[in-house]
């Protein structure tokens, strides 16, 4: 059985915003009881993680890491032609992922105890971003 979503996340610059539900929510209308759910975000400037959903400390320390990592408006960056934080967002992405898999089972999003999966917005701009959910499997 094969089950597609497309939804789409609206963001208010950069962050990290939880769509744990909404992946949930297309697991549990599948029908799949036992298989996979990829999740695909369409951009080359924003990323997904599964990441700790208890404390959002760890997401801020993970933002201010990657602010050091690939910091906006650096003079080696050629490509720029959106503003001072379009190289650094392909950056973020390129290091990070546009795709996860997590596994089903018995009819639920088999996540860990303290695990959120989260669209991270590298841009500034509020942005709409295209998310594909596939839940595959018996």
């Amino acid at each position: 059985m094969l089950h597609q979503i497309p939804f789409k996340l609206f963001t208010q610059g950069r962050g990290t915003y939880e769509c744990t539900a909404q992946v949930r929510t297309a697991v549990a209308t599948s029908g799949v009881e036992t298989g996979l759910c990829h999740v695909f975000c369409h951009h080359t400037s924003a990323s997904l993680m599964l990441c700790e959903n208890a404390d959002p400390s760890v997401r801020s320390d993970l933002e201010r890491f990657m602010a050091r990592l690939a910091p906006d408006g650096d003079p080696s960056y050629e490509h720029d032609q959106e503003g001072a934080d379009d190289m650094p967002a392909h950056i973020r992405t390129v290091l990070t992922q546009t795709g996860l898999s997590v596994p089903v089972t018995d009819g639920h999003l088999g996540l860990g105890t303290w695990q959120g999966i989260y669209l991270w917005e590298h841009r500034t701009a509020p942005h709409q971003r295209c998310i594909t959910l596939t839940v595959q499997g018996e």
